[in-house]
């Protein structure tokens, strides 16, 4: 999974003003004006690449974000970093390693707060030269990202990445978004690409894989919410190369059992450049996408709003 230069290149502090501007989207319907907030930029002492931002606002007040930083997408020294911006202040923090290898590349770091408390930092390593050799790990801290555990395995097959955030499914189980990236080429992902999704039990403190999802161009980095009841869905990132084109399209996937299993992918008709969405279930029910209106460019941020469960997505911005 190559990350697009030219976005990182334009605006390198851009991923953390899309991580802002996604949560500042729950109110778009009734906000006269969506605030954008810088938070690093090249000047931040933690390389020059900073890439995907996670972050939550835990049961505090405070936000904590994460992302992984080194000297580039591919470099040996990505490390995940972690900052804070306590309730009441103007300021974030200065960021610190929260997860890092002298042997393996630290990437793509989610961050979430289950109901119980308890925060859950999942990444992925890179044992060889392409994210296809990545793992997942995990880190889970029970005083609101003050300390860590050690590290612990959460997927050991080759190629399983994570960038999605988890949500809990009817029955109290939590669904993990991720993916099994294939090929050699870091221009571009196998065909064989697939989002799948874990369930973990925390009373049995165990996990379980639902199938893999499969589409014309393999797909990755799913992106699920609940319905209702049994039903939930997912929207992916196509997969392919990164050149201009005129048939790549978001995914979307279905799951009528709580997550255990998965509808093939079928194509929107959302245009994607093999770039990340979001999708988001808001306290009203409604959905909220966030996505690249384009095939060939990640620009312009744009969402679109759902009323009626996912059906339709009739109100653009």
């Amino acid at each position: 999974m190559k990350i697009n230069s030219k976005f990182t290149t334009q605006c390198p502090w851009g991923i953390f003003a899309v991580s802002l501007l996604s949560c500042m989207m729950f109110n778009l319907l009734n906000a006269q004006s969506i605030h954008v907030e810088k938070v690093f930029g090249p000047e931040t002492d933690t390389g020059q690449y900073k890439h995907p931002s996670s972050f939550e606002y835990l049961d505090n007040g405070d936000f904590f974000l994460v992302y992984y930083g080194g000297k580039g997408e591919y470099a040996w020294d990505t490390a995940v970093f972690g900052s804070r911006k306590v309730k009441g202040s103007d300021s974030w923090s200065a960021p610190v390693a929260i997860a890092q290898n002298p042997f393996q590349s630290m990437g793509n770091p989610v961050l979430w707060q289950a109901p119980d408390g308890r925060v859950w930092l999942f990444f992925v390593v890179r044992f060889g030269e392409t994210w296809s050799t990545s793992r997942i790990m995990a880190k889970i801290s029970d005083d609101r990202c003050k300390t860590w555990s050690d590290a612990f395995v959460v997927s050991m097959e080759e190629g399983t990445m994570v960038r999605s955030r988890p949500i809990v499914v009817g029955n109290g189980n939590y669904l993990l978004p991720i993916y099994h990236e294939t090929g050699a080429d870091t221009e571009k992902t196998g065909v064989d690409t697939s989002s799948l999704f874990l369930l973990f039990d925390p009373a049995k403190k165990k996990w379980t894989s639902s199938n893999k999802v499969y589409s014309r161009m393999g797909n990755l980095q799913p992106a699920a919410v609940l319905i209702e009841d049994q039903h939930l869905m997912a929207f992916s990132r196509r997969g392919g190369d990164y050149e201009p084109g005129d048939d790549g399209y978001v995914v979307r996937s279905d799951s009528y059992d709580g997550g255990k299993s998965w509808t093939q992918g079928v194509e929107t008709t959302f245009p994607n450049p093999n770039a990340a969405v979001e999708l988001i279930r808001l306290a009203n029910g409604h959905l909220l996408f966030v996505y690249n209106n384009s095939m060939d460019d990640r620009s312009p941020l744009s969402c679109a709003v759902s009323t009626d469960g996912g059906t339709s997505f009739p109100y653009k911005l």
